[in-house]
């Protein structure tokens, strides 16, 4: 397999006497969907706060493109091309969608909004994610369903042109039509070479959409495995701890 985008060695990561991530190594692949899954309190936020530079790791070595660097600041995060979509997806109800996918970085001419440029980039997001679901780019997001807001917030990130896009808890709240639809946005995402990490506790969400799934367990990793090669199983005995260790390279 290429080489990962992103890549943790050994990281750490403390709040006072608590030790959050003990020793984390992960890494996540161009046109790849990586599933994060643990139960509460296994780390699995603390490991992703980090990666968007809201909560810099304490020790260990981020690779970017197998180069060390450091993020400690969201703005660090963009610069690489990383991408968080949040379970409460930040978008504000009163916007369209053109304006919700440029929110903070809308293209300016002079004193104005370029908003003819930034329909046409909005619109080519959609398209290169085969998204039919949305009937106008006008629409203001209060009038979007669950399914449409969540593939609002993810071509967001292909408008600004991610490397690595995060999703935490994609299809929560979801009902069975509307979390197919996103799931599928989520694999051709993938398709189109971005490195997708997933976080999810729906294990049947996780199966059908990803490629590889890395368990956290009490801040420890406690399997890397390709999905093909495990099962649901053998995930929720890495998940309670009754399963030991797992490494399987693709």
């Amino acid at each position: 397999m290429e080489r990962p985008i992103i890549e943790l060695q050994e990281v750490t990561k403390s709040f006072g006497p608590v030790n959050v991530l003990k020793g984390i190594n992960f890494s996540a692949h161009a046109g790849r969907v990586t599933a994060l899954v643990g139960d509460n309190g296994a780390g699995k936020s603390t490991l992703i706060k980090g990666l968007a530079g809201v909560q810099p790791y304490d020790g260990g070595t981020v690779l970017f493109d197998g180069e060390p660097v450091s993020i400690h600041h969201p703005r660090e995060a963009a610069r690489f091309g990383i991408e968080v979509v949040y379970q409460d997806l930040a978008l504000c109800d009163n916007l369209d969608i053109v304006q919700n996918m440029f929110l903070g970085r809308e293209e300016v001419r002079g004193a104005t909004f370029e908003e003819g440029e930034m329909e046409v980039q909005a619109a080519a997001a959609l398209q290169s994610l085969n998204v039919r679901t949305v009937e106008s780019l006008h629409q203001k997001v209060a009038s979007l369903s669950g399914g449409q807001r969540q593939t609002v917030a993810i071509a967001r990130s292909v408008v600004k042109q991610a490397r690595v896009v995060i999703l935490d808890e994609p299809t929560a709240a979801l009902g069975v039509a509307q979390t197919e639809q996103v799931l599928n946005l989520v694999r051709r995402l993938a398709d189109s070479g971005v490195a997708v990490i997933i976080v999810s506790h729906n294990l049947q969400d996780v199966f059908k959409v990803a490629d590889d799934i890395n368990v956290l367990y009490l801040g420890t990793m406690t399997a890397s495995i390709e999905t093909a090669l495990t099962n649901s199983s053998d995930v929720v005995g890495y998940i309670t701890g009754t399963k030991k260790m797992e490494q399987v390279a693709s």
